[in-house]
Parts: C-alpha cells; sequence; structure tokens
C-alpha cells in the first residue's frame, strides 16, 4: 500500500504531512498491510486531501480573549487498485452540519496552558484513526 504525502488547501504549514505521518503509524498499528512507495510495486493507493483546517472560538472572557477554542479538519480520501486504476472507495468528510461521522475536532483552553498545536495534534491523530477505520468497513 502506498499513501502519498497528503496534500492541503490551508494555509497553515505541514498539515498534510502530519496527517500522512498520523495514517503511516495508524496503518503500521491497526492494519495486515504493508507500506511502499510508488516505486515498489504498490497494490492499492490510499490518496488524501485536507480541504480546510478551521479555528473557532467556543468561548471568551470578559476582556474578548478566547477562553476555549476549537480546531476541525475536512478531508477527502480515495483507496484506489493500482494495478487497475479502479477506485476501490472514495469519502468526503465536510465540515459542519449535515456531517458525517469522521470530523476531527479538538478543544483547548490557553487558560489552562493548553495550546492550539497540541489540539491539531490530537485532531490529526483521530482523523488518522478514523480514516483506517474506514479502510476497515465495507465502502
Amino acid at each position: 500500500m502506498h499513501v502519498p504525502t497528503f496534500t492541503s488547501d490551508s494555509f497553515r504549514r505541514d498539515f498534510g504531512e502530519r496527517l500522512t505521518e498520523a495514517v503511516h503509524r495508524e496503518i503500521q498499528l491497526r492494519t495486515p498491510y504493508r507500506l511502499a512507495t510508488a516505486g515498489q510495486g504498490a497494490d492499492t493507493r490510499l490518496v488524501g486531501h485536507i480541504s480546510e483546517v478551521r479555528k473557532d472560538l467556543i468561548t471568551e472572557t470578559q476582556f474578548d480573549d478566547g477562553r476555549e477554542l476549537q480546531v476541525l479538519i475536512a478531508l477527502t480520501v480515495r483507496w484506489e487498485d493500482v494495478r487497475t486504476g479502479r477506485v476501490i472507495s472514495e469519502q468526503v468528510v465536510p465540515i459542519g452540519p449535515p456531517g458525517t461521522d469522521l470530523i476531527s475536532l479538538a478543544s483547548f483552553a490557553p487558560e489552562l496552558g493548553q495550546s492550539r498545536a497540541t489540539a491539531e495534534q490530537q485532531a490529526l491523530d483521530t482523523l488518522a484513526r478514523q480514516v483506517i477505520g474506514l479502510m476497515e468497513a465495507p465502502w
């Protein structure tokens, strides 16, 4: 199985690379598939595109500082057979209602010492687990 670096429309740096690393880790932990590069004769390819990364304010202090915020990520995933060119499955994961079960969301509170970086990593790890879960379910 070949998983090229996920592409991203976001102006935030390295989201595609970080999500690709998380998906690689989950494939190695949870599936019988072996990762390969495109030139190593991979049978299938999992292609992903991050269409949106958003940070939203949930609550704020009386001085208009963010008290609790959340990070949302929208993703399109396509799993294809390299030998035949047939798409095994394709899933679009939109942001917002009526959303599907595959939206990654992580909250953080700067006042409590939580950072946006840890919330983003938590959201990416959750999304990677959900992508692998989709591979296990019938598409």
